[in-house]
C-alpha cells in the first residue's frame, strides 16, 4: 500500500490543514487536530508545504470534490457523470480505502455549502506555481465535465471561474478545452477501429487539434508542439510535480492520445 493508501487507512493521523483538510476530515469521518506541520516523525516522510506529499494529498483531495461540485453545478448529477467520475476511480486501480475516500470526496463536493473559493484558493497556494500539475488538474475537471457528451453553459462558466482563481488564463482554457474534444473525438475513433469496413477515418484536423495546432503548421513548429505536450505529461514528471501516483494511469493516457496524434500527421506528412 502507498503512503497515500496509509493515510486513507487511518495509518496516519495528520491534517492537511485549511478547507482542504476539513473537507477530507469530513469525507473520512475524521477528526484531526488543527496546525499539524508534518507526519509522525517515524513515518520519514515531510509533509511540510511544498512537500511532495503534501501536495499529492492536497491534488487528490481537490480533485473529487471539485469534481462533485461540478457536477451539481447544474441542479443535478447525471448518471452519466456519476458513471465517468466511478470510471476515473477504477482506472486508477485504488486500494478500496481511497476509492471510498474519492467516491466521498466526490460527494462532499455536491453539498451546497461547499467552499468552492477556499478549496480552490488552497489548490493553488499548494501547487505553487506547478503550471504543468494544475494544467492536469484541469484537463481531468474538463473529462468531468464532457461525461455525458457536451459541456453545460453552467459547468464551462463554473470551469473558467475556477481558472480565474487558479490563476490560469483563459485563453489556456479556451485551448485546453478545444484540445479535449479533439481527443475525445480521436479516441472515439479508436474504439471503433476494427468493427465495420463503414468506420469513419481518422480525423486529420482533430489531430492537429490535439496538439493544439493548424494544419498549415510546418513540420518543426509540429515536432516542437508534439515534445511539449509529452514533457508536459510525462507521468513521472508530474508525479514529482506533485500528481499523485496513483493517478498516473490518467497522465499515461494523455501522452498515449498525443502519440497517436502526433504518428497520424507524421504519416499524412511522410514526415521523418
Amino acid at each position: 500500500m502507498s503512503w497515500l493508501g496509509k493515510v486513507f487507512g487511518g495509518a496516519f493521523g495528520f491534517l492537511l490543514g485549511g478547507p482542504l483538510g476539513g473537507i477530507l476530515g469530513a469525507a473520512l469521518g475524521h477528526q484531526f487536530d488543527k496546525g499539524v506541520a508534518g507526519l509522525d516523525a517515524a513515518s520519514g516522510v515531510s509533509f511540510e508545504p511544498g512537500s511532495q506529499r503534501r501536495v499529492q494529498m492536497a491534488f487528490f483531495t481537490a480533485t473529487f470534490s471539485i469534481m462533485g461540485h461540478l457536477a451539481k453545478a447544474d441542479g443535478k448529477v447525471s448518471r452519466e457523470e456519476i458513471d465517468l467520475a466511478e470510471a476515473i476511480i477504477r482506472n486508477m486501480e485504488l486500494s478500496l480505502e481511497m476509492r471510498q475516500a474519492a467516491i466521498r470526496l466526490f460527494n462532499e463536493g455536491k453539498n451546497p455549502d461547499f467552499p468552492l473559493d477556499d478549496i480552490v484558493d488552497q489548490l493553488r497556494q499548494e501547487c505553487h506555481r506547478r503550471t504543468t500539475l494544475i494544467r492536469m488538474f484541469i484537463e481531468i475537471q474538463l473529462q468531468a465535465a464532457f461525461a455525458d457528451g457536451a459541456l453545460n453553459p453552467i459547468e464551462d462558466r463554473l470551469l473558467q471561474y475556477i481558472c480565474t482563481r487558479l490563476q490560469f488564463s483563459k485563453i489556456d482554457y479556451q485551448r485546453l478545452k478545444a484540445n479535449f474534444q479533439a481527443q475525445q473525438r480521436f479516441s472515439e475513433y479508436g474504439e471503433q477501429r476494427g468493427r465495420a469496413a463503414r468506420q469513419k477515418p481518422p480525423q486529420i484536423d482533430d489531430a492537429y487539434a490535439v496538439l493544439g495546432l493548424q494544419p498549415s503548421a510546418s513540420d518543426s513548429e509540429i515536432k516542437k508542439a508534439y515534445r511539449r505536450l509529452i514533457s508536459q505529461h510525462h507521468p513521472d514528471k508530474l508525479v514529482s510535480k506533485g500528481l499523485p501516483e496513483e493517478m498516473i494511469k490518467l497522465a499515461t493516457e494523455k501522452t498515449r492520445q498525443i502519440r497517436k496524434a502526433y504518428e497520424l500527421i507524421r504519416e499524412k506528412r511522410g514526415m521523418d
